[in-house]
């Protein structure tokens, strides 16, 4: 079943790992994110992030959301590979094997974001029992 919806970052903490040249940097991001649509509910993720130039970066990691997606109420976590480009950021993601509780428990999930304008991301997810 496709479901799709909106996200909207609440909080972000980006620290630098280690920088090469100015634009070449590893970071890791702390986030906060908050879901509706067929996702509802709220999210921590910690990324991962490798920046070629201030607009180009690649980023990999890892979401633990809380809430209720396609009326089904649960926890589940989410593995990310991304990339942001020109400002535009996006990636896939599916749920981990295992990570889901409650009514989510039989659940898998394969989705995508792409940010949009504001601090806010359009997300779509494919939800298999």
């Amino acid at each position: 079943m496709n479901c799709n919806g909106q996200f909207s970052i609440t909080g972000w903490d980006e620290n630098i790992l280690s920088e090469k040249r100015e634009g070449v940097k590893q970071t890791h991001a702390s986030i906060t994110q908050a879901y509706e649509g067929s996702m509802a509910g709220q999210s921590d993720v910690e990324f991962l992030m490798s920046y070629q130039t201030s607009m180009l970066a690649l980023f990999v990691g890892f979401e633990s959301f809380v809430g209720v997606i396609d009326g089904r109420r649960g926890t589940i976590s989410f593995k990310h590979d991304g990339k942001f480009v020109n400002g535009i950021a996006s990636s896939n993601f599916s749920s981990i094997e295992g990570s889901a509780t409650g009514e989510l428990s039989n659940c898998n999930i394969l989705g995508t974001f792409e940010s949009a304008e504001g601090g806010k991301a359009n997300y779509t997810i494919n939800l298999t029992e």
